[in-house]
């Protein structure tokens, strides 16, 4: 779910800048905590169409923050409609890495992801930004945060201090949703998009077009001037819905994967249940992400990144500085995960 409001996009004001590497806040009024040797990352999972790079703008637009893209097919260059990559403008000015870089015909395997990745969070954070890493592809994000076993002697190990969120819906909500979803892409150019880069003798085991949406029409352009306009139009309506019928796959497998991450491996996530945004529309379905997604997203970041630090002003008052609020000092102002919706 990519929709991007103009609220998200407008700058932020007096946003403190976070030293990811030490975990200080470079503000004058903080009270620091000892130094931290992990790097801090904000890693946001979802299946596909859950609404992860939406809430990696929100995220970004109230933090001083960089994105970083962990889909394996937005990685590469072109198909931009059937890989469903976040646009230009809907980036709202915030710096994406790993988006849209690599050759389309060249193989990028997970290490190549956590060597590149970990030096596009090495660059974020000696600007003394906050990485955010966003994406689909869960076996990118584990080996960048677990698996050691990709990096060679050249690297350190990844040892970041992660705050997972996790953007997730209901799938029977969900299916229906992409499968909308693909209608528009249709409509946006997505099989003008594969056509242009159709190659009989192309493999379909390689690079961007292992991208679902590609192997899947293959057949409608080998055929297609052997048929009549007929019939073209069915071999057409079977490559979509072929389309449609993997992207649910993939949204299902995703959501199992995470699961397995979850409950299987330990991960600490923060689950925040979309689904009743996706029966809501416009204004109505903007505040209600606000108040299930975007907000308590918000709020567990917050309480990440500034725990145990108390940031008080001249007047006795401990502060918020990105909700604008002054609390007297006396008054206990930690937020917990329990405002998640689940």
């Amino acid at each position: 779910m990519k929709r991007i409001s103009m609220v998200m996009c407008r700058p932020a004001t007096n946003r403190p800048l976070v030293d990811t590497y030490g975990g200080h806040l470079n503000m004058d009024l903080v009270m620091m905590n000892p130094r931290r040797q992990k790097e801090k990352i904000v890693v946001i999972l979802g299946a596909t169409g859950t609404g992860k790079s939406r809430l990696s703008i929100d995220i970004a637009s109230r933090f001083p923050a960089e994105i970083v893209n962990s889909d394996k097919m937005q990685v590469y260059k072109g198909l931009d409609v059937v890989t469903n990559k976040i646009t230009e403008d809907e980036q709202c000015g915030i710096p994406h890495h790993l988006l849209g870089t690599v050759p389309p015909d060249e193989d990028f395997t997970r290490a190549d992801f956590c060597y590149e990745a970990s030096l596009a969070i090495g660059s974020i954070g000696a600007r003394s930004q906050l990485p955010v890493v966003v994406g689909g592809s869960n076996s990118y994000v584990e080996a960048l945060v677990t698996n050691h076993e990709y990096y060679n002697y050249h690297f350190r190990s990844p040892m970041y201090d992660c705050c997972f969120l996790w953007v997730d819906v209901e799938m029977p909500v969900l299916h229906k949703y992409v499968c909308d979803r693909v209608d528009r892409m249709v409509q946006q150019g997505l099989v003008d998009e594969v056509r242009e880069m159709f190659d009989p003798e192309a493999d379909y085991s390689k690079g961007i077009r292992r991208a679902i949406g590609v192997p899947e029409l293959d057949r409608y352009f080998r055929t297609k001037k052997f048929l009549n306009r007929q019939a073209r139009a069915r071999v057409l309506k079977e490559a979509i819905e072929e389309i449609k019928k993997n992207t649910c796959k993939l949204a299902s497998r995703q959501r199992e994967k995470i699961h397995r991450l979850w409950n299987l491996k330990g991960w600490s996530l923060h689950r925040l249940n979309a689904t009743k945004v996706f029966h809501r529309r416009g204004e109505e379905a903007d505040r209600v992400w606000d108040e299930l997604v975007a907000g308590p997203g918000a709020a567990i970041v917050t309480e990440f990144l500034y725990k145990n630090a108390a940031l008080v002003d001249s007047g006795g008052f401990t502060c918020d500085p990105l909700l604008g609020i002054r609390f007297p000092h006396a008054i206990e102002t930690t937020i917990t995960a329990s405002t998640v919706a689940r």
